[in-house]
């Protein structure tokens, strides 16, 4: 067994002496850490979020913070027509909200602020669901399938769930493209109908090639709440495989408030 993934942690352990008493040891113990743990780096700051290169050892890269406020009251003030809405900064400053809706107001346009300056072009989502990719029932392409982001520049991904469930990314040992996988290359193969030399093309054309499926065993992991990430992209000077990840099945009558760029 490799250590790459194995690390030292501590537990309880309940020992009977002769008297009857139970004595509380602190023990050290070891256990084996999914594919992710390496394929994550953790940073503490919004300047190292943007600024650590990725390299062979991770595509993914986590601001992890425990923010403050109600993101839920933002939530709910807010009337959603249909199932996907942009909420602008002018409609976040007009909201009547508590004190605790107010940190969580201020902390959605700062980091509006802190990406823009960046360079990036964020939008602060509310989301009941996406619309489902039925065009292709045996492949849907849609963002609930596990698939990578690919750009003809170089850019990476930002998101951060304040509110909702989550997305989830797949560690890439863990993950196989579905254009790959013999049985699903031959449907596509019967779906496309043409000469061999254009098949490729008309995979990318129709991003069936940025689908991945899970492998047996395999342990996606929860990007969770309030934490900012940085996700590696498909383009033409990246130097790391892009990340895996997949929007969750949100659950009926629940809204994710979600900042994606």
């Amino acid at each position: 067994m490799s250590t790459a993934n194995i690390k030292n942690i501590f537990a309880f352990v309940g020992v009977n002496t002769k008297s009857g008493k139970t004595l509380y040891l602190l023990l050290p113990c070891m256990i084996n850490l999914p594919d992710a743990e390496n394929q994550i780096h953790s940073v503490t700051n919004f300047q190292d979020l943007v600024s650590t290169p990725f390299n062979a050892a991770f595509n993914a890269i986590c601001w992890t913070r425990k923010l403050t406020g109600d993101f839920a009251e933002i939530v709910n003030k807010v009337k959603l027509n249909g199932n996907i809405a942009v909420l602008e900064p002018e409609e976040l400053l007009d909201l009547e909200l508590s004190e605790q809706g107010q940190l969580a107001r201020e902390i959605l346009l700062d980091d509006l602020k802190l990406l823009t300056a960046h360079g990036a072009s964020p939008i602060l989502n509310l989301i009941r669901c996406y619309e489902r990719d039925d065009a292709c029932p045996f492949f849907p392409t849609d963002v609930y399938s596990f698939h990578v982001d690919r750009s003809p520049v170089p850019t990476d991904t930002f998101l951060c769930t304040y509110y909702g469930d989550s997305s989830e990314i797949l560690p890439n040992s863990q993950a196989e493209q579905k254009v790959l996988v013999p049985e699903i290359r031959n449907e596509l193969k019967k779906l496309y109908g043409g000469a061999d030399e254009g098949f490729e093309s008309f995979l990318s054309e129709h991003f069936f090639d940025l689908h991945y499926r899970a492998k047996p065993e395999a342990q996606p992991v929860s990007l969770g709440l309030g934490s900012l990430w940085r996700l590696a992209v498909d383009h033409p000077e990246s130097k790391v495989l892009p990340c895996v990840h997949r929007a969750p099945n949100e659950k009926t009558g629940h809204t994710r408030l979600l900042m994606i760029c």
